[in-house]
């Protein structure tokens, strides 16, 4: 690829003065095969009808506003205000009032990410899906193929294409809907030879796969000739993605036409058509319009290098190739203005000035060259000039032939990652009405020739899927990285439209306010912390404050909160910029370690792991691919190990570099560290010491997480994940000796990659892991795990947290922003209470209210509220459950078909009518001459409620289990008279 063509100057300047012998990329390991993923799908099925927690409810506690990555949408013609929304990793959503609300429609299928989708309109709303986002990143999650549903995605049939794993596009015939074609990317971090274009004839039921390239060659767009369909055009694109390097083009790459219905195929990008044809030739976005179906655009990301420009330094201005192979005498005799110049320009700590250089290259403390390679990291992979990036092609005869539409650069448009975006819209209007999507969101009136920014306020950034009126010039609606937007001017004015909780977090903590606050850092959409008693209501934009808040920008990454004041946070951005942050005053301090002069740059991953101190929050520890501490709140950052990875690997993606951190909170001190590439220390002495523990583990995965355990200072878990190899195995150990020996855990969890291993804080047998595709949990110290989903969605779970107070599981989701679940019984689900016939949990007292039934005015819901009475069964059946005063009158008997395992009741603190005079009786039984008697009467809804006092829940089950709980309804505080 033209990117890596680099001189052999280059080369030489890159490994300090001479060329090193890299490390040797890892044998690519097998991917986890089609197969094995759709059985992984029936065993989370069958995790989940046989779970002993299915009654463990979660809810949904946002936030909304900053949304997450769309992929596609799809609109009906006829009444625009009916559209579906595709999200990245968040399902599908469809909106029948133009975005004011949502409903998801593909929560519980094997996958939930979506690369493309189209919709018949003609049939019913008949919906095609093309699962695996098209979208090359970090976190593209890969899919199983195509689902069908002929019923406006109420139920959905799997049709097939199970190892594409990521679709570009889906193109119905304008008149057979038994007709489509399917562009197939193919596996993002391995070879394979499921990609190209498919074709189907009968409806999904079989495919022919109609083009094919290479193993590395697949499909990203289809375009189809409305008038005649005979002509299709696909654009293959050639990548390679690896942990450490993304080869993001090749010669592979072009534009492909089909005159027979996509049956046979023939490049039309070749030599001398007018379209690039070189190893730059990257993703390539489609648009055909429907007026004169001979003009075609094409959307080029183009890796080739830009020319040269070099430009002559002022005079005296130092350069940091000078000092290659300068001698001691030459680097003395340098002027101090001319060198203090250079450290500030190339931002050099304020230590190091040229006096204190000087000092060290005369003592022979350091060498000249050192200042060079302070400045460079010789792994990391650059070009001496920037890509071409974005470039518009048109071709107005079919493809024969193509003219670049614009003379200068597209600038800042694509940069280095045009493997991103490549979407492409004309008008069906005008044919020199384009849009082009990127970065910013781009519209020419000329065709392609000029452009002009149209992006406004609410308008989000990276720029995914676009719809163009066919009818109303100017009405458009786009899809972002921040959600949705309208438009009816073309860009002057924009509405948002985001309801739906599909954020996309990377990880999440929280404080000990009351009610406590969730922080979390978001793919593209900074950091935002909010309250845990969050319920989504439009309510905020009458007062005015939306209840999450946005504290950091970026793509937002750990987070850690001082509970001491439960003000200052500590939170950053990918690759290691992290502030921390006084709420109250809004003041930031800059926090990132740095490199030593004499050393090379330090490696950051993505998102570099932090980690406060459980034993005193002034330490703060970080990773870059060494281990750093401060003790004074994140100032002062003290580097404390050598390399803790594998080294790292030559490539164009920071690697070889920490990804978790973790202390133990029984041992100050006791600290461990995880890779990228696979590798896992310990040190037992506050970080200066080392010891490489993973050398028994599988090699070279990712270490998502290290935890220390809560309840044995030589215990810890680890979970290693295979994303990027496209391996899927959930590789989950548990070591007992700090690593010495490690056991296998989780044997019977499905095929999916796991992010994240929790250790309850208050029962040790408890395991909480979060998947590619949900939430499991462990009774039994992680040998064997039932899934717990119950009102959440089969989403990929980046994190969790459990709150050390409120006993809730707190779980940060990538693609639809946070769940709580309750989990007081769950950790009190000993082996003891499952050998029971039936267990009934203690309640916490209730506090009673007069206004229980009463109506706000003469259209208010009346108020109400509810008890929870939480048993655990051990098998299924009918129970039944009393209410019953504390004399043992029964006020209300309620009915349950319960199921084995923790069941929850929900009580309206009602009593039955028939009992009504046999309560009032109790009552005001034993009460004196003069006392006013009680009468119980009906509220405003006709139900008649509970009085303050001590009531008795009996549980019965058919199986003869018994079992009683006292619970207080306490009575208003009433202010006492002097």
């Amino acid at each position: 690829m033209q990117k890596r063509i680099l001189s052999v100057a280059l080369l030489v300047a890159l490994s300090g003065g001479a060329v090193q012998a890299q490390k040797k990329a890892p044998k690519q390991p097998a991917y986890t095969p089609a197969k094995e993923r759709l059985q992984a799908f029936e065993k989370r099925q069958q995790l989940d009808q046989n779970s002993l927690v299915r009654n463990v409810a979660f809810r949904n506690v946002g936030p909304t506003v900053q949304s997450g990555r769309i992929t596609d949408l799809d609109v009906n013609p006829k009444d625009p205000t009916v559209f579906y929304a595709a999200y990245a990793s968040g399902g599908l959503w469809r909106t029948a009032n133009n975005g004011i609300s949502f409903e998801p429609l593909f929560d519980n299928e094997a996958v939930m990410t979506i690369g493309d989708i189209a919709v018949d309109w003609n049939n019913g709303e008949t919906i095609w899906i093309g699962t695996g986002e098209s979208n090359s990143s970090r976190s593209s999650y890969s899919g199983v193929g195509v689902y069908k549903s002929t019923d406006g995605g109420k139920t959905w049939q799997h049709m097939g294409l199970d190892d594409t794993h990521h679709i570009g596009r889906i193109v119905l015939h304008p008149t057979d809907p038994n007709t489509l074609w399917v562009a197939a990317v193919g596996h993002l971090y391995s070879p394979n030879k499921d990609r190209g274009v498919y074709k189907t004839t009968d409806g999904g039921k079989t495919w022919k796969k109609t083009l094919f390239i290479d193993d590395n060659t697949g499909a990203i767009d289809l375009v189809i000739d409305p008038k005649n369909p005979n002509n299709v055009y696909a654009a293959m694109w050639h990548r390679e993605r690896r942990a450490w390097d993304f080869v993001e083009g090749g010669k592979t790459s072009g534009v492909h036409k089909s005159t027979d219905g996509g049956n046979t195929w023939t490049r039309v990008t070749t030599e001398g058509s007018g379209f690039p044809t070189s190893e730059g030739v990257g993703r390539i976005g489609l648009d055909i319009h429907p007026g004169n179906p001979n003009i075609l655009y094409a959307f080029l990301d183009n890796q080739e290098l830009r020319p040269i420009e070099k430009k002559a330094p002022k005079a005296g201005e130092l350069q940091k190739d000078q000092f290659k192979g300068m001698s001691t005498e030459a680097f003395l005799a340098l002027n101090d203005k001319a060198l203090n110049e250079f450290l500030d320009n190339n931002r050099f700590p304020s230590k190091y000035s040229a006096k204190s250089v000087k000092a060290d290259v005369k003592s022979g403390k350091l060498k000249p060259a050192a200042l060079a390679e302070y400045l460079e990291d010789p792994l990391a992979v650059t070009t001496e000039a920037p890509v071409k990036g974005a470039e518009l092609y048109r071709s107005d005869d079919g493809g024969k032939s193509w003219k670049k539409t614009h003379e200068q650069p597209i600038d800042d448009m694509y940069s280095s990652y045009g493997y991103y975006f490549g979407v492409v819209r004309v008008a069906p209007h005008n044919p020199d009405k384009v849009y082009l999507l990127g970065v910013p969101l781009l519209t020419s009136d000329d065709g392609g020739k000029t452009f002009r920014n149209i992006e406004g306020e609410n308008v989000h950034s990276d720029h995914q899927a676009l719809w163009v009126s066919p009818d109303k010039p100017g009405y458009v609606i786009n899809g972002n990285d921040g959600g949705l937007n309208i438009t009816y001017d073309d860009g002057k004015t924009w509405a948002i439209a985001n309801s739906p909780s599909v954020g996309q977090f990377y990880a999440i903590a929280v404080d000990m306010e009351k009610p406590y606050n969730i922080y979390g850092g978001l793919q593209d959409n900074g950091t935002w912390y909010g309250p845990s008693n969050y319920k989504a209501s439009a309510a905020w934009t009458q007062n005015g404050r939306y209840p999450y808040q946005r504290i950091g920008g970026g793509d937002g990454m750990m987070v850690q909160i001082d509970t001491r004041d439960n003000n200052t946070v500590y939170l950053g951005s990918q690759y290691g910029n992290y502030t921390r942050l006084n709420k109250r005053t809004g003041e930031r301090t800059s926090i990132k370690p740095t490199h030593e002069l004499g050393e090379r740059p330090l490696r950051f991953n993505w998102e570099s792991p932090i980690h406060l101190s459980r034993h005193n929050q002034d330490i703060l520890y970080f990773g870059s691919n060494k281990f750093h501490r401060s003790m004074k709140r994140g100032e002062e950052m003290q580097t404390l190990s050598g390399d803790l990875t594998n080294g790292g690997l030559r490539g164009d993606v920071g690697f070889g570099t920490l990804t978790s951190i973790d202390e133990s909170p029984l041992k100050f001190g006791l600290l461990y560290t995880g890779s990228d590439d696979g590798t896992i220390h310990v040190s037992k002495d506050g970080g200066y010491n080392w010891e490489n523990i993973s050398k028994k583990l599988p090699q070279n995965m990712w270490v998502s997480t290290v935890v220390a355990s809560n309840h044995s200072e030589n215990r810890i878990y680890t979970s290693l994940n295979g994303y990027r190899w496209d391996d899927f195995t959930p590789y989950l150990y548990v070591s007992e000796d700090n690593g010495k020996k490690w056991e296998r855990l989780g044997t019977n969890l499905p095929a999916e990659a796991i992010n994240v291993v929790k250790e309850d804080p208050k029962n040790p047998n408890l395991l909480y892991v979060g998947t590619d595709h949900g939430l499991y949990i462990s009774l039994d110290k992680g040998k064997s795990f039932m899934q717990m989903r119950n009102g959440m969605p089969a989403v990929a779970v980046h994190d969790l947290v459990v709150h050390p107070r409120e006993n809730d599981l707190v779980v940060g989701t990538h693609g639809r922003s946070i769940y709580i679940a309750n989990v007081e019984q769950l950790q009190q689900l000993t082996p003891e209470i499952q050998n029971q016939k039936l267990h009934l949990f203690a309640f916490n007292p209730v506090q009673y209210s007069p206004r229980w039934g009463q109506k706000w005015g003469a259209w208010g819901e009346p108020m109400e509220s509810t008890l929870d009475i939480p048993f655990y069964t051990a098998q299924a059946g009918t129970t039944t459950i009393r209410i019953k005063t504390d004399k043992g009158q029964v006020l209300k008997e309620l009915k349950d078909e319960n199921e084995r395992g923790l069941n929850f009741v929900r009580y309206n603190f009602s009593v039955d009518e028939a009992n009504t005079k046999a309560y009032e009786a109790a009552l005001n039984s034993g009460k004196k001459d003069g006392e006013e008697a009680v009468k119980v009467t009906a509220a405003d809804n006709k139900v008649i409620y509970l009085q303050p006092g001590k009531y008795t829940v009996e549980v019965e089950t058919a199986d003869g289990g018994k079992a009683t709980s006292e619970f207080t309804l306490k009575a208003p505080e009433r202010r006492t008279r002097s």
